[in-house]
């Protein structure tokens, strides 16, 4: 039997789980916003170790997202099994800022879990967060929060429940708003459940930032009245600011064979609970974390440890330990898939914007857009997944026009970016600068010291270039050999790559990224060619960054 499972058992942006059983395997669904393909599925036979799986909208019919906003894209999917299938319902937003929220859900089936997944059955757009219930006498339900966009009201009207039709391949009947929420507000996520005569109806409120609660329902009745748990919120973070844990919601829960329950949830882990500076911001995005719980006299569903905050270490179920081979930490790009660690955005997979066949043994990148672009961006990274780590690439790459550029990327959205990127001026000069946006609407030039300025480079050289991350602090480094290396003599505020920097807590639900990068504006498609990538993970001492 497993010693402890450590939490977040998702580490990095890996936000809104929804877990489910399938015999002896586990599965969790999470989001992806705006990273392609669309939807992360990991798998687990003992809820502590994990490995991920498959992404399963990976083609133009299921999914895409050109033209989609930063943090729009895929939120909140709900996998569940039954008659033999996978069931995947997923919302695709178009538009999230202000009164309007253009989100369109959708219902995909596989019969394996890393399959080919039917072409998407389209649901509805009256607000997000779907999922699909399974009812004993199988008959099915989606439920999904209903927004509203008349002047003066609350966006979020509560829950909505109408019954899918598999047989017609649509909803049917009337739509019934069966729960409006607490208080607490911003009620969305709904997962239903039937147990022991009663429905259980499981919500997120509070938002996504730092109020964040899982709050609980009952009902004899499908369509309610729904009665409030007594304690309301089931598992918050809200009330302690110290926990290691914070911004806990967001939830579903299993049952092992043995009747084991558990609750997985969304959570955040501020750089200062965790080593870095007294901030509260997250670069690691919105994570999974799983908590032991059972079901008490009453009937309700409550957290193994008494309470209702979230713990870091939780006790594991019975079962054997099943762990996974470990991920090499260099990728070289000689096979013909891109590997599953990396995404890219928005697009279905094109082969005029990045390629592992052009060059045998390089993953090329043709340059496009801007790096701020929402629509066709040659940008390939993986998710950060821990406080400190060391990123190096290598490249190739000539540009004849300072309208081109390429090199390494450490990337939360189009305006939350350090880029250390190989370009050229008007006499055809190469060489090597730094360009932040430190999360305003406008992104410039941001030469933060004198080292920074730009540093001359010799043409038709190989390329190594490296960023070094600890915590809140991020250097970069080049190299012409891969041995010898020269240090960039400026420390970059790393804390920006997160939700909370820019325009703050609710405008942003991503995570950080590390990656390549390429592009050309004269529309020339100008290429950089990448010989690996690796993605070391460590714990240094902060000072080995200066």
């Amino acid at each position: 039997m497993n010693s402890k499972i450590t939490n977040p058992i998702l580490p990095g942006f890996n936000p809104d789980p929804s877990i489910v059983r399938a015999g002896d395997d586990f599965y969790i669904a999470t989001s992806t916003f705006e990273w392609y393909p669309g939807v992360q599925i990991h798998h687990s036979r003992d809820l502590v170790h994990w490995r991920l799986v498959a992404r399963p909208l990976d083609r133009a019919e299921l999914l895409d997202m050109r033209g989609n906003p930063d943090s729009g894209g895929i939120w909140a999917p709900c996998l569940s099994y039954c008659d033999g299938l996978f069931w995947l319902v997923y919302t695709d937003v178009k538009r999230h800022e202000g009164s309007f929220k253009d989100s369109h859900n959708y219902l995909t089936t596989c019969a394996t879990i890393d399959g080919r997944w039917s072409d998407p059955v389209p649901l509805n757009s009256s607000g997000f967060d779907p999922s699909l219930f399974h009812d004993d006498d199988g008959r099915k339900w989606l439920v999904n929060m209903q927004w509203d966009i008349r002047p003066g009201r609350h966006s979020f009207n509560g829950i909505l429940l109408q019954e899918y039709s598999p047989k017609e391949k649509k909803l049917v009947g009337p739509a019934r708003n069966i729960f409006g929420g607490t208080d607490l507000r911003l009620t969305e996520a709904p997962h239903l459940y039937r147990r022991n005569g009663y429905y259980y109806l499981m919500t997120a409120e509070g938002g996504t930032g730092y109020d964040h609660a899982i709050t609980m329902a009952r009902s004899k009745n499908l369509t309610g009245p729904y009665e409030l748990d007594p304690i309301k919120h089931i598992v918050t973070a809200k009330d302690d600011p110290q926990l290691p844990l914070q911004r806990a919601g967001h939830g579903d829960w299993v049952e092992t064979r043995h009747g084991e329950v558990y609750i997985v949830h969304l959570c955040g882990r501020p750089l200062s609970l965790h080593g870095g500076a007294d901030q509260r911001r997250c670069p690691l995005g919105r994570e999974t974390a799983i908590q032991k719980a059972y079901w008490n006299d009453d009937g309700w569903l409550r957290l193994d440890n008494g309470g209702t905050d979230p713990d870091r270490d939780v006790d594991p179920p019975d079962l054997p330990p099943h762990p996974w081979p470990e991920t090499p930490a260099r990728t070289t790009f000689d096979g013909g898939n891109l590997p599953l660690d990396f995404q890219w955005l928005r697009i279905p997979r094109d082969e005029s914007v990045f390629s592992l066949k052009d060059r045998p043994g390089y993953l090329r990148l043709y340059g496009h857009e801007s790096i701020g672009s929402w629509f066709t961006q040659a940008l390939v990274g993986r998710r950060q997944q821990a406080f400190c780590f060391t990123a190096t690439t290598k490249m190739e790459f000539e540009p004849d026009s300072f309208q081109q550029s390429a090199g390494l990327v450490c990337y939360y959205n189009a305006h939350k970016f350090h880029y250390l990127h190989v370009s050229c001026n008007e006499a055809r000069e190469k060489h090597l600068a730094i360009l932040s946006c430190e999360g305003q609407q406008q992104w410039n030039l941001n030469y933060p010291h004198e080292g920074a300025k730009e540093i001359p480079l010799p043409k038709g050289r190989v390329l190594y270039l490296r960023a070094e991350v600890a915590f809140e602090k991020l250097f970069f480094s080049w190299s012409l050999n891969g041995e010898d290396w020269q240090h960039i003599d400026v420390c970059l505020d790393y804390s920006l790559i997160s939700d909370e920097a820019g325009r703050g807590e609710g405008k942003s639900f991503t995570g950080a990224f590390v990656g390549m990068a390429c592009q050309d504006a004269s529309g020339r498609c100008r290429p950089a060619d990448f010989g690996f990538f690796e993605y070391r993970e460590h714990t240094p001492d902060v000072g080995d960054y200066g």
